[in-house]
């Protein structure tokens, strides 16, 4: 199991949500399309060469984001990542995979 953190501008969010559900995130035990969002300020600046969805090239962009977080199962992990990179509007959206350990108790 991993839980897969990703940032994305509010108004994209249940795109990429939408995207990683239907690639199997989401899903723990008998529940589906489980995740938790939190919304906060995103800072960046495009430099030479790049292509930004938001902003322009040299210039400092804030944007409001909403961070989420969601579970995928190991045999869903590549197809989940890649759905996220396909619906995700960023040229480099930020995210991370962390490996869940589970310790019964």
């Amino acid at each position: 199991m991993y839980k897969v953190i990703v940032f994305v501008n509010i108004e994209d969010k249940e795109i990429v949500k939408e995207a990683m559900f239907a690639a199997g995130a989401g899903r723990i035990g008998n529940y589906d399309l489980c995740c938790f969002e939190t919304e906060g300020l995103g800072q960046f600046r495009p430099l030479a060469g790049s292509n930004p969805t938001i902003g322009r090239e040299n210039n400092i962009e804030k944007v409001r984001e909403v961070r989420i977080e969601t579970v995928v199962s190991d045999e869903k992990i590549t197809n989940v990542l890649r759905a996220m990179l396909s619906a995700h509007p960023y040229e480099e959206p930020a995210y991370d995979v962390f490996k869940h350990v589970s310790i019964d108790l």
